[in-house]
C-alpha cells in the first residue's frame, strides 16, 4: 500500500486506480516531451503474494507496440523483476518504460501513426464500423478503446491461424481457432 501511495503522489493524474479491491492499477507513460510522440499505458494487477512471492501481472497497451518491440520491453520488465526479487518494482518498471519511450522519441523512429478520433468505415469486404467522431478520452484506459491505427493497407499481412484439438461432447464437436489480430481489417479478411 505504501508503494501505491508513493506512485500516486509521484505520477499524479497519470496514475489511475481501476479497482482498489482487486488491486488493479493503470498508468499512462509518455516520452516526457511537451508534445509527447510516444505513449503507453501499463496496467498491473498486484496478486496477494506481491512483492515478496509473486510478480505483478501486467499488460502493455499501445497501438504501436507489437512484435519485436513488445518482446524487448516485456523482457526488460521481467529482467527488472528477477534482479529485484521480493522488492517493490512498479516504479522501476514505469521508469524503464519511460526510458524506452524517450529513446524512441530521440531516435529516427517516426511518430506512431494513430488516429485520435474514429469514423465510420464502409467497405465491401467487411461489415465492421467504428463510432463516428468519438471524443478523445482523458482517462488512459477509456482512451485505449478509441485508438485505432490508420495504416490499414490492402496488402496487410494476414495473421496465422492456430487450430485447437477437436472436442466431442455428446453429439457436438467443438474446435477452437485463434489468430492474433490488431486491426478490424484483419478480422474481416
Amino acid at each position: 500500500i505504501d508503494e501505491i501511495e508513493a506512485l500516486s503522489s509521484i505520477y499524479g493524474e497519470d496514475w489511475c486506480v481501476v479497482d482498489e479491491d482487486e488491486k488493479i492499477y493503470c498508468i499512462k507513460i509518455s516520452d516526457c516531451l511537451d508534445q509527447p510522440k510516444w505513449t503507453l499505458c501499463l496496467q498491473v494487477i498486484l496478486p496477494p503474494g506481491y512483492p515478496t512471492a509473486e510478480p505483478p501481472i501486467y499488460q502493455l497497451n499501445a497501438p504501436w507496440l507489437r512484435g519485436q518491440d513488445y518482446m524487448e520491453l516485456a523482457n526488460s520488465l521481467e529482467e527488472i523483476y528477477v534482479q529485484n526479487l521480493g522488492e517493490s518494482i512498479l516504479y522501476l518498471w514505469v521508469e524503464k518504460i519511460r526510458e524506452v519511450l524517450i529513446e524512441k522519441a530521440q531516435s529516427s523512429d517516426p511518430e506512431p501513426d494513430i488516429k485520435k478520433t474514429s469514423e465510420e468505415v464502409a467497405e465491401d469486404d467487411g461489415n465492421y464500423f467504428l463510432l463516428d467522431d468519438q471524443p478523445i478520452q482523458e482517462d488512459p484506459i477509456k482512451m485505449l478503446n478509441y485508438i485505432t491505427s490508420e495504416s490499414q493497407e490492402v496488402d496487410e499481412e494476414l495473421p496465422s491461424i492456430c487450430h485447437g484439438n477437436p472436442i466431442t461432447d455428446r453429439r457436438s464437436t467443438f474446435q477452437a481457432h485463434l489468430a492474433p489480430v490488431v486491426t478490424p481489417r484483419q478480422v474481416s479478411r
